[in-house]
């Protein structure tokens, strides 16, 4: 493993930084939260059309740059510095993937392309709150998470005219705004039960999509509620759905962790500017022993967590690598959990209003959390993937 970045992965740190620094302060990620969007669609043009950060990690013959999953988290770093409100996860490390992994050659070429210049946006619709369990990132995605046979999931019938949809998804990343769905929905009955990806246009007869309120306002949600809405399956009926999931819950993993890193790194950044400053009996709070340790002990979980999720896009773009991205996402929302806390505690009596920033890092932590862990279950699943238990019984045995 070569551990240097290239000029090429370096300026996309620099530019991106440069770009969130001038166009990302905290006014303006409250101010972009608010909009009907959720986002600030000028920046967004300016990442997606002008940056190519849409379709970083696409192919050059689909549009895309033609980068890989450590360009990608190199960016997800630097946006995830300034908490920038964007449509890059939802689009591009869940959406682009599946197209790309299950589509139909015709399906690709329509989409693809247009996911990469950034006018196109995309969101994932999971039945119910298990978008953590369909990505494969806590538990096995093989059972009946979208809903199976009972109330609350998505139902997919075909009729002369094509497939339809009924019922409904909570806790949709961007699906308020999203230019396409992309729906998971269970089919065939008790007889062959399955589940099947589909695609429904934004403005399809009987869609109602309604934003929600969430804890973290720049992770912007809705609840879909589909009426018998005409969809178009995505691939074909043999697909392997479970297993496409599974490894685009890796690469959002890795996306989610390296987010994760930079807000953590940017929230100490914050906090030892303050503590500098911030004098108590004569003195920087900064220079009393206590408060020393405890950022020291926040600045090495930030560097652990900035190797591991490294260390999981490396592992995503090589052939046969390791899925390590949940253990990664697990290492770097415990970094984020820790400076955030910290930073509300440091900056005392500030730190706990709406009017500071702090509180923003620590709903970002919260929400990551609840949508994509929690961190106990993220390294559960690793460690059952991995078959850590098991060879330890087998070794004793």
């Amino acid at each position: 493993m070569d551990a240097r970045f290239t000029e090429e992965q370096r300026e996309i740190r620099r530019t991106l930084r440069e770009l969130t620094a001038a166009r990302c302060t905290p006014d303006e990620v409250r101010a972009a939260v608010r909009t009907p969007g959720g986002h600030d669609l000028a920046l967004w043009s300016t990442l997606g059309a002008q940056l190519g950060l849409a379709g970083l990690a696409l192919p050059a013959d689909l549009g895309g740059v033609g980068a890989g999953p450590v360009e990608l988290a190199l960016a997800g770093e630097e946006l995830g510095r300034a908490l920038a409100p964007t449509p890059l996860l939802a689009t591009s490390a869940l959406v682009a993937p599946l197209l790309q992994a299950l589509g139909t050659q015709a399906q690709r070429a329509a989409l693809l392309p247009r996911i990469a210049d950034g006018s196109l946006t995309g969101a994932l619709a999971v039945p119910g709150e298990g978008l953590a369990t369909a990505l494969g990132l806590v538990a096995d995605n093989a059972g009946d998470w979208a809903g199976g046979g009972r109330a609350g999931g998505v139902q997919a019938t075909r009729h002369a005219s094509g497939w339809q949809l009924y019922g409904q998804a909570a806790q949709v990343l961007d699906g308020h705004s999203a230019g396409l769905l992309l729906v998971a929905a269970h089919t065939g009955g008790f007889a062959r039960s399955r589940t099947l990806l589909f695609l429904v246009r934004a403005g399809a007869p009987g869609l109602a999509r309604t934003r929600q309120t969430s804890l973290d306002e720049t992770r912007p949600q809705a609840r879909l509620e589909l009426r018998y809405v005409q969809a178009e399956l995505l691939g074909d009926e043999d697909t392997g759905v479970a297993d496409a999931l599974a490894a685009t819950g890796d690469t959002a993993a890795t996306l989610l962790a390296a987010e994760a890193v930079g807000a953590a790194d940017r929230a100490l950044e914050r906090t030892v500017e303050h503590v500098r400053q911030r004098e108590q009996f004569g003195r920087p709070i900064g220079s009393f022993q206590a408060v020393k340790h405890r950022l020291a002990d926040v600045y090495v979980g930030v560097q652990a967590a900035r190797s591991a999720a490294y260390y999981a896009a490396w592992a995503a773009s090589v052939p046969d690598g390791e899925r390590v991205g949940a253990l990664a996402l697990a290492q770097a929302l415990e970094a984020l959990r820790t400076a955030a806390a910290e930073a509300v505690q440091l900056h005392g009596g500030t730190g706990i209003t709406w009017e500071h920033d702090a509180h923003l890092y620590l709903k970002r932590a919260t929400g990551d959390e609840l949508l994509f862990g929690p961190v106990h279950l993220l390294r559960a699943r690793a460690a059952q993937l991995a078959e850590v238990f098991g060879r330890a019984a087998g070794a004793s045995a």
